[in-house]
């Protein structure tokens, strides 16, 4: 978007992966120190925002990094609180799109992928969709085909195929050298192995390599340095079974409570399941 001459806004979520933030589940923003409050659900956060016991969040890494604002959305109260808090950052900044991306491509998971790791942030935030495109346009973008190492390429790509016979299919780009710098500085400033992995895809890395501490494994191709363009309600019904699932949710805890009842295992029972020992 900057290299066609728009200004774009970036942001993320309070939930940090275990190995930064040991308590299981994200923040809520009462906990949050030094940010800009917007709404219950949304702040801005600046290079100093933490939490309460000291952990830094990627978006205050981010907007130390970039010397700009960072929105910060805390997901604790579910789709409809998402909605609202997106939508009151959107008017907030002045913002005429918002793009929900995902690393990796588990956003369109449909439950059943025996890598599946952490479907319910994203299944939360793509529930909101219908709400917020009511009041602002909505896409899905889905950058660096299976290198989260949870979806493989194959799986992922035969749910983008889903959204697309579902008339979901907007486009695809890849990075450029310009973006790919700016993902290089975002990677350096973030611990990040997914966002890592795309980028190394960019510069020509190929074939398995293991991230997580042999976890996972991701398979590099040229793919990964790709972003696929959804319309987002078409995701949600078509591919995307889990967020349909999470739609109305009462909360973050309401909506595991629903996944857990499909089968379907948690990155926030797995963080407490680790928290408990």
């Amino acid at each position: 978007m900057r290299g066609r001459g728009r200004e774009a806004v970036v942001g993320g979520t309070t939930w940090e992966r275990s190995a930064v933030d040991p308590e299981p589940g994200p923040r809520s923003l009462a906990e949050v120190l030094d940010a800009e409050r917007l709404e219950a659900a949304v702040a801005l956060a600046g290079p100093r925002t933490r939490t309460r016991s000291g952990v830094r969040f990627a978006e205050t890494r981010l907007a130390e990094a970039l010397d700009e604002t960072v929105v910060l959305l805390d997901v604790n109260g579910g789709p409809a609180a998402i909605e609202q808090g997106i939508a009151t950052a959107a008017a907030h900044l002045e913002c005429d799109l918002v793009v929900f991306v995902d690393v990796g491509g588990d956003v369109l998971a449909h439950g059943d992928e025996p890598g599946l790791g952490s479907p319910l942030c994203d299944a939360v935030v793509l529930a909101a969709a219908p709400g917020l495109a009511r009041r602002v346009p909505v896409v899905l973008g889905v950058f660096g085909t299976g290198c989260d190492g949870e979806l493989t390429p194959d799986e992922v790509l035969a749910r983008l195929a889903e959204v697309a016979a579902a008339g979901g299919w907007l486009g695809a780009w890849g990075l450029t050298p310009e973006a790919a710098q700016r993902v290089e500085t975002a990677v350096a400033a973030v611990p990040t192995e997914a966002s890592a992995q795309a980028l190394a895809c960019a510069r020509g890395a190929y074939g398995t390599v293991e991230i997580r501490g042999g976890r996972r494994m991701v398979q590099r191709t040229p793919v990964g340095a790709l972003t696929f363009y959804l319309d987002a309600q078409a995701a949600l019904h078509s591919a995307a079974r889990l967020a349909r699932a999470v739609d109305g949710a009462a909360s973050l805890d309401d909506a595991n409570e629903r996944l857990r009842a499909l089968g379907v295992a948690t990155e926030l029972d797995w963080e407490r399941r680790t928290a408990a020992g």
